[in-house]
């Protein structure tokens, strides 16, 4: 018994670790987003500073095009952030699922055969219970 609370444990830090990563994911998806729409602005506000259609301004030109760079930085950045902690969420839940499989698991006797959904009255879903077509008469 000492061995499965042991491994349990485990588990819970390889959850709580997953947690964190997939928080970091969805940060580093918003940081893409926000340098995507950067990278946007600043093109469209050189491409329209160029073709004339606002007043040359230097400052705004400098300012649009350091958008556009710095942009490109963080998405590059952040590209390859998320590919890293994507890899160690895939890494973490292969090693949960390892430590999973080495608990002593024990069928209890006795129990029902009704399941959860059973005791709460719950109803098949429709999309289980569809007739088969069939090919022919």
């Amino acid at each position: 018994m000492d061995g499965n609370n042991e491994l349990r444990e485990q588990i819970l830090r390889v959850e709580a670790d997953l947690e964190e990563l997939t928080e970091a994911v969805d940060t580093c998806r918003k940081i893409t987003l926000i340098s995507k729409a950067g990278i946007a602005a600043g093109g469209t506000l050189t491409l329209a500073t160029i073709l004339g259609a606002i007043g040359f301004d230097p400052t705004v030109l400098i300012g649009s095009i350091a958008a556009v760079i710095g942009g490109t930085v963080v998405f590059g950045s952040n590209t390859s952030t998320l590919k890293q902690t994507t890899a160690a969420i895939k890494a973490a839940e292969a090693h949960r699922a390892e430590l999973i499989s080495r608990i002593d698991l024990r069928v209890v006797e006795g129990g029902s055969s009704k399941t959860a959904a059973d005791e709460l009255g719950a109803r098949p879903s429709p999309h289980r219970a569809r007739p088969r077509l069939r090919n022919g008469p």
